[in-house]
């Protein structure tokens, strides 16, 4: 009897486990397959949709990954590390006025983000650098300058940098009251060994590629890396096309109508659960502000999308622990609101 139960509980937890490691994939199989009965056009459509985005952002996502298992493999990683460390004030101005001119988009900056935290970079540093890279890159301040005007498009680059900057000293602040210790989560990363290698860096091998057991770390990490990053964002991509094949536009521009405090605080709130995407969502609210939409709204509807799309969401959300995921929504939203409170307020002196 005792033997069975062992065998039953073995089994409990090897179940459990591999729900735990391959989650992402049941759940997006899951989803297909009440499509493939319910809606089979739509799984199809779906199906595009999920590898066209991942076509899409793979350019950001080879660079990012190609980064950080170079910087693991070759040692540079200490170096990085050691980059950010020194004042935390100093760090987080340093993360956010970077994170709001880096070119990389909120997906591929993950890579990036997973590395430093596990190098042992303060999360204050890091979150600064987080909130402020998805919301502008140059590629987008161009396009936003041709279909707002060059003021919005300044005025959404400020927007990010103070974002990133109010969320980096909150995180600080928080962090000095003794909490958000360890925040990535388990199987992902250990800043606690990451430190330990800041404060004892070892050799850097530029050319790792001569030392077999640095080749070997660098398919590790390469692997690793592209497998997290493949499966939660296919997940996020395919729940992204059902949004945007059952929530209207008309109904997000009804939603976001108007003049006033009022719209700034619905588009903030609308922004992260309906947000489309960085290069869709600028001609809609072009358009919605030409209808006679608040442009603080505007700018509260594309900053609040921009940090929290559901890419960038759901891969947080496996990255690190919850109270850390929480947080960074909290910020956000506080965030958007206070940039299209402000900026409507410069408008109207």
């Amino acid at each position: 009897m005792t033997d069975t139960i062992l065998r039953l509980g073995n089994g409990a937890g090897f179940f459990r486990d591999a729900w735990r490691a391959h989650k992402p994939w049941l759940f997006s199989a899951f989803v297909m397959a009440v499509l493939l009965v319910l809606a089979p056009y739509q799984a199809w459509t779906s199906t595009g949709f999920v590898a066209r985005s991942l076509a899409e952002t793979s350019p950001y996502l080879l660079l990012s990954i190609a980064l950080a298992a170079y910087a693991g493999a070759s040692g540079a990683d200490n170096l990085i590390a050691r980059a950010f460390s020194g004042s935390p004030l100093t760090v987080i101005a340093v993360a956010a006025l970077f994170g709001g001119l880096s070119p990389f988009c909120s997906c591929g900056v993950i890579p990036l983000i997973a590395a430093l935290l596990a190098m042992g970079v303060p999360l204050s540093g890091v979150m600064a650098f987080w909130l402020a890279s998805p919301v502008i890159d140059p590629s987008m301040f161009v396009l936003t300058s041709g279909l707002l005007g060059a003021e919005f498009a300044i005025a959404k680059t400020a927007a990010a940098v103070g974002l990133g900057l109010f969320g980096g000293y909150v995180t600080h602040a928080v962090m000095r009251a003794g909490y958000l210790a360890d925040p990535l989560r388990p199987g992902v990363g250990n800043g606690g060994c990451g430190a330990s290698a800041v404060r004892n860096p070892g050799p850097v091998a530029w050319k790792f590629w001569s030392d077999p057991d640095r080749r070997a770390k660098f398919r590790r990490e390469t692997w690793s890396t592209t497998l997290f990053l493949v499966k939660w964002l296919t997940l996020a991509f395919l729940l992204e096309s059902l949004m945007l094949a059952y929530v209207p536009q008309e109904w997000i521009a009804s939603a976001l109508g108007g003049s006033g405090l009022w719209p700034i605080l619905t588009a903030t709130l609308i922004g992260v659960p309906a947000y489309l995407n960085g290069y869709a969502a600028t001609p809609l609210v072009a358009g919605l502000i030409e209808q006679g939409m608040a442009p603080g709204a505007g700018l509260s509807f594309l900053v609040a999308g921009g940090v929290t799309s559901l890419p960038a969401a759901i891969a947080v959300f496996a990255l690190v622990r919850r109270p850390i995921f929480v947080l960074y929504l909290l910020l956000a939203l506080v965030g958007s609101l206070a940039s299209g409170l402000i900026y409507q307020a410069w408008i109207l002196a």
